[in-house]
């Protein structure tokens, strides 16, 4: 048993993590547009965390240039899926921007970013985001087979990130009861948490476009940026798994639940009717036309 053991550690460290398979789920989801509006409750999860919470709060630059640090997101959530020996060596470049991160939380607790327990969680929110998402953005939720997939791959971009198969719960099964005690022990509404889902109209216009184009959105911005604000809170809210959003104490009313399904119902029977070479972010139209 103990030289099978060590020949799969001996393969592992020769071949490397392997990025999740292009027929899977990811490959679907990831890199369509409908990501933009789930990655937001995603990243408030994270820093639901109070050591995970505090390095953000102290380390990133989230605050003075929100739309870069969400490009940056972005794009490292792409490499992971589509990137191949791209996205491991994202997953390396990762760890390492996170070697130098450490500090004391909100509690007096010291952290260091790199921590599995940690580094694990804030892997772990994709999972709970991706399903409840579906419920709303896709045309039926997930099956049970679907959903076991759907966590095996996402163990896979945990590997690629560089986590520990010791540090994640290894089934979908075993994965819920740690998203409930971690949401029972851990989790809390932190500092971050509350910038992330309140109405912020500081937000500075996107720097993305033709001059002309970044002329006109700037003019027309202070119009816009309170709409903006607003449904960005909503979504970021609304996907939120139901039993976080109740331990991080986001209020979410009946209404608001109604225009959530109604505009899901739009996107789900609408958006697969646009072609792909405009629903895919271009990394993952190229990744998708290669493969085929």
């Amino acid at each position: 048993m103990r030289r099978v053991q060590a020949s799969e550690r001996d393969r592992l460290a020769r071949t490397g993590p392997e990025p999740p398979p292009p027929d899977g789920i990811l490959w679907d989801v990831v890199g369509e547009v409908r990501q933009l509006l789930m990655l937001p409750a995603a990243l408030t999860l994270q820093v639901a965390h109070p050591a995970v919470g505090a390095g953000v709060d102290e380390h990133s630059v989230f605050r003075t240039d929100p739309w870069g640090r969400g490009e940056r997101s972005l794009r490292s959530f792409l490499l992971w899926v589509y990137g191949g020996e791209e996205g491991i060596a994202e997953g390396r470049r990762l760890r390492g921007l996170h070697k130098t991160i450490q500090g004391v939380d909100a509690h007096g607790r010291r952290y260091h970013a790199l921590t599995p327990a940690y580094y694990a969680w804030v892997h772990a929110t994709g999972f709970p985001t991706y399903q409840n998402a579906q419920r709303y953005l896709g045309r039926r939720p997930y099956t049970d087979e679907e959903e076991r997939r759907l966590y095996a791959e996402w163990l896979q971009v945990g590997r690629v990130l560089g986590i520990h198969e010791r540090d994640m719960p290894r089934t979908r099964e075993e994965f819920w009861p740690y998203w409930r005690r971690m949401l029972a022990e851990e989790i809390e509404p932190t500092k971050v948490v509350g910038e992330l889902t309140t109405v912020n109209t500081d937000v500075p216009p996107p720097p993305y476009g033709p001059r002309a184009v970044r002329w006109a959105l700037r003019v027309v911005w202070p119009l816009v940026v309170p709409g903006f604000a607003r449904f960005q809170r909503f979504m970021t809210v609304g996907l939120m798994p139901p039993d976080a959003r109740e331990v991080l104490r986001l209020p979410w009313t009946p209404r608001q639940e109604r225009r959530l399904r109604r505009l899901g119902r739009v996107l789900a029977w609408t958006l697969p009717l646009v072609p792909e070479r405009l629903r895919y972010f271009p990394y993952a139209r190229k990744a998708r036309a290669a493969r085929r």
